[in-house]
């Protein structure tokens, strides 16, 4: 099977170990820079060239769109499509994941467990904000932020209408979230791949942060969840039209609430974490359920 590993840096670990996966598995894959890439848009003939040569041949391909570049990062994937790809995550799964308020909105209507959030541009009225919520602390997240980045956590009333208005004053769309205490700084990243939670683990914050992120210096063990936060992250796949993704929730009083969902999960983490050869795992789901020319269509909206 000949796969196309679309990425921007070939030598990160999650794409080191996908290039070696397939190799060891007989396959041939090639790391393709998808912002390099020229889409040729015409009628019967949809074509895409890199390196001066057009891409033909090509089974499947196994997107690592980064988050500054999802636009044309998904309208190479989905040329990809056009040309009767196979494709890991179908772009529309990518673009949903990674719009904060579509993504949320896809989980709510399917009924998955989700902090209370607002959702807002004009941030004048601070206290009508926090009054939706039901009072500080809340987590304020600018929605193009990845990684913890753009994430303030306002631990009062008055810190929290501050830095609201403040995101407000320079013309931006904001989440505010309630602050769910009782997870401690911890969070759980589950790895979907097609219907199953293939791994899981338990991310802590470092000392004095609430972020958990491993970015931001924490750290990780494995965990058992429970049923509950299995069906939960499998959901929340499936909401969200993703074959492989990681599913990052808190365990809440009311039971696991999803935070976000990431279509191109990093796989260092988790793999070193759990001992679980995910990306061998990935690779394995590509030889079941890639078929030239045919494409799959998952989720609505």
């Amino acid at each position: 099977m000949k796969i196309a590993l679309l990425c921007r840096n070939a030598e990160l670990y999650s794409h080191k170990r996908l290039i070696e996966a397939a190799e060891a598995r007989g396959h041939e894959i090639e790391a393709i820079n998808h912002i390099r890439c020229y889409i040729d848009v015409a009628s019967h003939r949809p074509a895409i060239h890199y390196n001066g040569r057009k891409l033909i041949g090509i089974d499947a391909v196994i997107p690592r769109i980064g988050a500054s570049v999802t636009f044309f990062g998904t309208a190479v994937v989905r040329q990809f499509e056009m040309m009767g790809v196979y494709s890991v995550n179908e772009s529309v799964g990518i673009s949903r994941s990674r719009d904060k308020l579509r993504s949320l909105q896809l989980l709510s209507r399917e009924g998955i467990g989700l902090p209370v959030t607002v959702f807002a541009h004009k941030t004048s009225n601070a206290e009508h904000i926090l009054d939706i919520i039901g009072g500080a602390p809340v987590i304020i997240k600018l929605l193009e932020g990845t990684q913890g980045i753009g994430v303030v956590l306002g631990e009062t009333k008055k810190a929290a209408e501050s830095i609201i208005q403040a995101f407000g004053g320079v013309n931006t769309n904001i989440l505010v979230q309630e602050f769910v205490k009782e997870a401690n700084a911890e969070d759980i990243r589950c790895l979907v791949i097609g219907d199953k939670v293939v791994a899981s683990m338990m991310r802590r914050g470092k000392e004095g942060d609430f972020r958990s992120n491993l970015h931001r210096g924490g750290s990780a063990f494995p965990i058992k969840i429970t049923p509950q936060e299995r069906a939960t992250a499998i959901g929340s796949s499936k909401a969200l039209g993703l074959s492989v993704c990681g599913v990052d929730m808190l365990r809440s009083n009311h039971g696991p609430v999803v935070m976000e969902v990431n279509s191109s999960p990093g796989l260092e983490g988790i793999e070193k974490a759990t001992n679980v050869p995910v990306a061998e795992m990935i690779i394995e789901f590509i030889e079941k359920h890639a078929k030239a020319g045919k494409t799959r269509t998952r989720g609505k909206g």
